[in-house]
């Protein structure tokens, strides 16, 4: 029996070790884990700063491109207000002669209307001048065109053709391909 006893305590003592050896494997094994779990939460912890760095580096830049912008829209609605006044300045200094000119005619006294009409003439020069300096044309009036005139009288006339302009009743004016004032005429139909 002794060989039995002997042979079942070398079976215990077996399992023993057995199950301590894989006791030690399941510690050594969670240690493993647990070490492998610190370093992914450090790789974890490495990538969720650097985002946040990376966020923080776009935000700036967002903030910087905002800050950017109204800078720019407040610039260029100075600029379009200084361009529009320039305009009005350039214009008005074309138009000054003219004012010059009718000022001294309205305070001539000379009963000689011939020297009136040449004054009157040389003024209308000068205007049609400035107005040509401004880039401003006047339209013509030959066939009727809806775009740049306004038809305020019709008549029949066989001597006319059809859309043909008998009377231009007020000039019309165009900078470009912009109508300034549309001519008022009257066609014939």
């Amino acid at each position: 029996m002794d060989k039995k006893k002997k042979n079942s305590q070398e079976a215990t003592a077996a399992e023993e070790v057995i199950e301590e050896t894989a006791q030690a494997e399941e510690v050594a094994e969670a240690s493993v884990n647990a070490s492998a779990d610190t370093a992914k939460t450090e790789a974890m912890q490495k990538l969720l700063d650097a985002k946040t760095e990376e966020c923080a580096a776009l935000n700036d830049k967002y903030l910087r491109m905002a800050a950017e912008y109204e800078n720019f829209r407040k610039r260029s609605a100075k600029e379009r207000e200084g361009v529009y006044a320039e305009a009005c300045a350039d214009c008005i200094a074309a138009l000054l002669p003219i004012l010059d000119n009718l000022e001294r005619a309205a305070q001539y006294k000379n009963d000689d209307p011939s020297v009136v009409a040449k004054g009157l003439e040389m003024t209308l020069k000068s205007f049609y001048d400035s107005l040509g300096k401004l880039g401003v044309t006047e339209i013509p009036a030959e066939t009727f065109d809806p775009n740049v005139h306004n038809a305020v009288m019709h008549i029949e006339d066989e001597e006319h053709g059809e859309g043909e302009i008998v009377e231009v009743l007020q000039k019309g004016f165009a900078k470009g391909d912009k109508v300034i004032r549309y001519a008022m005429v009257k066609v014939a139909n």
